[in-house]
This record gives C-alpha cells, sequence and structure tokens, in this order.
C-alpha cells in the first residue's frame, strides 16, 4: 500500500503506452493463474452468476482473440448486438458475452489454457495496432459512464481492466490468493478512483488497504471511507452490496 495521500486530480491518465504495458503485464498474470487452477476447480462457480470458472476463462479468451484480429472484433460486436436485440439487453457487450461462451463451450481447460497461452500475445499487438481511424469513435457504455473513445478507453483500459476483474473472480472462487503488486495493480486501481471520482462528481477521502490501495482526497470534505482496495471495486462493480460512497457503482 502507497501511504502517501493523493489528489485525485492528479492522477495522470493511463496512455496507450502505458496501458500496453499493463496489458502485458495483467495477460500474464492470467496465464500464470491458469496455470494454479485444480482439475476441479473448473466447475467452480464464480460471482458471474451465469458462468462457473470454465465458462469465465472461455469469455476471457474470446475478447482475446477479438482483439487479436480486427476481423473477429467487428464480427464479434455484430453478432453481440444482434443477440442482444434478441435477449433484450440493455448493451451489446451482454450479447458479445453470450455468444463468446458458446462458441467455447466445447473447449476443455486444458485446450483453453493452451489458447490462452497462444492468443494473449497476438490480443496485445491486436491492442497495440487498434485502426487510429477508429480510435477516436465514441462508444457508449450506459450510465454512469457515458461515451468514450474506443481507443484510449476500451482498448488501452477497459479490456486490461476486465482481465484483471476476472483474474479476481476467479481467485475468489476457487480460494487463490491473487497476485497483487503497487505498480501494476496499484496502478489500475488509482485510474479507477480517478474515474468513479469524476463520473459521480464525488468529495471523498479514500484509504484503500492492501497491496494495491493508497489514499486517495477528491474536493473538499466528503464522505472518509477505509476499505480494501480489491474489495473496493468489487463493491463497486456489482459483485457486492454497498451504501453511501459504495453504493456509486462504477461498472466492470
Amino acid at each position: 500500500m502507497n501511504d502517501t495521500m493523493v489528489r485525485v486530480e492528479e492522477i495522470a491518465p493511463i496512455s496507450h503506452r502505458e496501458g500496453m504495458a499493463l496489458a502485458e503485464t495483467e495477460y500474464r498474470r492470467f496465464a500464470d493463474m491458469l496455470q494454479r487452477l485444480r482439475p476441479d476447480d473448473w466447475s467452480k462457480q464464480t460471482v458471474c452468476t451465469d458462468w462457473n470458472v470454465r465458462q469465465l476463462v472461455a469469455h476471457v479468451v474470446g475478447f482475446a482473440e477479438s482483439n487479436a484480429s480486427f476481423r473477429v472484433f467487428v464480427s464479434a460486436m455484430r453478432r453481440g448486438k444482434k443477440r442482444a436485440a434478441e435477449k433484450g439487453y440493455d448493451h451489446f457487450v451482454h450479447g458479445m458475452n453470450d455468444v463468446q461462451v458458446e462458441e467455447r463451450e466445447h473447449l476443455t481447460p486444458a485446450e483453453l489454457v493452451d489458447r490462452w497461452s497462444r492468443i494473449w500475445p497476438k490480443a496485445l499487438k491486436g491492442r497495440k495496432r487498434f485502426p487510429p481511424f477508429m480510435r477516436p469513435i465514441p462508444l457508449e457504455f450506459g450510465p454512469p459512464i457515458g461515451k468514450k473513445p474506443m481507443g484510449s478507453y476500451l482498448m488501452d483500459v477497459v479490456f486490461t481492466r476486465d482481465t484483471w476483474m476476472h483474474r479476481i473472480d476467479i481467485c475468489r472462487a476457487v480460494g487463490l490468493e491473487p497476485v497483487l503488486t503497487a505498480q501494476h495493480d496499484g496502478r489500475l486501481i488509482e485510474d479507477m478512483v480517478a474515474e468513479w471520482a469524476k463520473v459521480h462528481d464525488l468529495s471523498f477521502t479514500l484509504h484503500l488497504e492492501g497491496p494495491a490501495g493508497g489514499t486517495f482526497v477528491s474536493g473538499n470534505g466528503g464522505e472518509e471511507l477505509t476499505i480494501d482496495a480489491v474489495q473496493w471495486i468489487w463493491t463497486l462493480s456489482g459483485r457486492g452490496a454497498g451504501s453511501g460512497l459504495l453504493a456509486k457503482e462504477l461498472p466492470l
């Protein structure tokens, strides 16, 4: 945990270059975690209520495969929108999730581990080379986030957050201790703190405990909260119930 008090407005946004470095670290950590899973872990239920561990890994692999190929990415978005319309989902990404998991339902745990080891370097390359003309195009993420650019938000930040959060989901489902460091996980957390404060226009003093934590101040006055850093975003992402500041969601 970083004991230095950080003003939220002074947190620098994650640049494309830094975002790709964070993505590489997260992809490697996800690969390492998969190697730690026992045979009976793959059928355990995760907090993502529709998915067990195997299905959640299939989802992460699916997004990586769409990152690795622009053609697959566009196709996945198109099919996701169609599925979302059919099911009445409030966002096309939920349709993409359905399709991704269904298409990989036949894969064994060993095959998923092998696919991940082969696809994540290609996914990283695909994110680095995402077409420049598409980077500024706004994509609707729904409330409270709203529209954000595909490049600097989705490609540089969100896909890494998604992999990180699902690594936590899997670790908690099977009883593994996740690898957490201030340099990597702490940077992802502080970026989430900055966005959370901005989208909700919050004033607070936030003490986040643990290796990925720190103390953050936004605005003047406001609520003071002390909580484990991972539990903080676990709650804000809808994986746990929260009140007060913790009722201000940051979807992941």
